[in-house]
């Protein structure tokens, strides 16, 4: 990585300079507004980059690109770090005394601190292990764990390589997203769902191989809510595919999607933000990626359609009364689910406002428009009772 390795460092150092200095009531907002204000001026940087000098025919420019990518998606897993041990120290769940050695109440050292901030299996692509679960893997107390940790990573290695044989089939037996541009009417439906099966696919590879490296280091269990070693040994994952493929509910695939991520994001906006926490999470987590206008309209979008799932399908249970209206509900539901989730994935992943404008003026934005108009109905209504 080079240089670029100081991007990940100096918050490093400034956020063990803040552990160590500020007290825990205001120790979670000095550390979210040092790792965002770093993390957001990082992605300024690449975006400069990606807009002004796309045009520069330069293989070292190409390979720099590459690391600097590289760099950031490490710096947002670091963020969750940061923002999560902070949360710990706010909460009393971490305090600032070493929890090994001889057990005297002695500061915390800086070198657990920066093992935990800079650990690279996890900044390759998380999921996410809180600081807690960290101290208790190096002390070693998974040892009485039933499977070996190279078992479970040899298991998960070779789903992923399923996943990646997968990826290619499917690839080898569609058009590459580029032909969305010469779809018309529905065929651009159609492309749009293969397109956004492509994105799952690689997304799922990427988790099961990231589990994968957390296992072979001796992390890819999560310590839980039971005690001995059965709570040590719990396993950590982030890719639920049978849930995220069969769910016909967009809110129970947006819990599911990512999980490690989830969760971080629902413990430090959702269950924090004093007033419509579902639209302030899914508005930082388009400032958390980068907030490129994709991003935006994307993260929004899915808000708007969570808010909505929570609304229409307590109203279309109400109607079913019978197993054929149920067996018709499951299967038009979750076929709205896919389209919604592909259609999202589709402007999270644009870059441009032009390929944005293409996806928001083709038939494919029929399927949230509907979910959008329900929504309104549903709270007009709603209003109308309370009056």
């Amino acid at each position: 990585m080079g240089w670029y390795a100081l991007l990940l460092f100096i918050p490093t150092f400034c956020s063990v300079a803040i552990f160590h200095s500020v007290g825990p009531p205001q120790v979670h907002t000095w550390a979210f507004v040092l790792q965002m204000s770093w993390q957001t001026l990082c992605h300024l940087g690449l975006h400069y980059r990606e807009h002004y000098l796309q045009g520069v025919p330069c293989v070292r420019y190409q390979a720099a690109m590459h690391k600097l990518t590289i760099a950031l998606s490490s710096l947002m897993l670091q963020t969750q770090k940061v923002t999560s041990l902070a949360l710990d120290i706010h909460e009393g769940k971490v305090t600032m005394a070493a929890e090994w050695g001889n057990g005297r109440e002695t500061p915390l050292q800086v070198l657990p601190l920066c093992s935990y901030l800079l650990f690279f299996p996890a900044l390759l692509g998380g999921p996410l292990c809180s600081y807690r679960r960290f101290q208790v893997q190096i002390q070693g107390s998974c040892t009485s764990c039933p499977t070996p940790p190279l078992r479970v990573a040899g298991q998960k290695c070779l789903r992923a390589l399923a996943l990646h044989l997968l990826r290619t089939a499917v690839r080898s037996c569609m058009a590459p997203l580029a032909r969305m541009t010469d779809c018309t009417g529905f065929g651009c439906v159609y492309v749009m769902w293969r397109s956004a099966l492509l994105f799952r696919l690689a997304y799922y590879s990427q988790w099961v191989l990231d589990e994968a490296l957390l296992s072979a280091a001796g992390f890819g269990l999560e310590l839980g809510h039971t005690s001995g070693a059965e709570a040590a040994c719990s396993d950590l994952s982030d890719a639920d595919i049978w849930t995220l493929e069969t769910t016909n509910r967009i809110a129970l695939f947006t819990r599911t999607w990512n999980r490690s991520t989830s969760r971080w994001l629902r413990r430090l906006v959702f269950q924090r933000s004093p007033a419509q926490p579902l639209l302030a999470t899914f508005a930082f987590s388009a400032w958390w990626h980068g907030f490129h206008p994709g991003q935006v309209f994307g993260f929004l979008c899915w808000a708007a359609m969570v808010e909505a799932d929570y609304r229409i399908h307590p109203l279309l249970r109400s109607l079913v009364k019978s197993w054929h209206t149920k067996v018709l509900y499951q299967a038009l539901t979750w076929v709205q689910t896919q389209l919604i989730i592909a259609y999202i994935m589709a402007a999270v992943e644009m870059r441009s406002f032009s390929a944005l404008w293409l996806l928001g003026a083709s038939y494919n934005s029929l399927f949230p428009l509907l979910y959008s108009v329900s929504l309104l109905w549903l709270v007009m209504r709603a209003k109308e009772k309370c009056i």
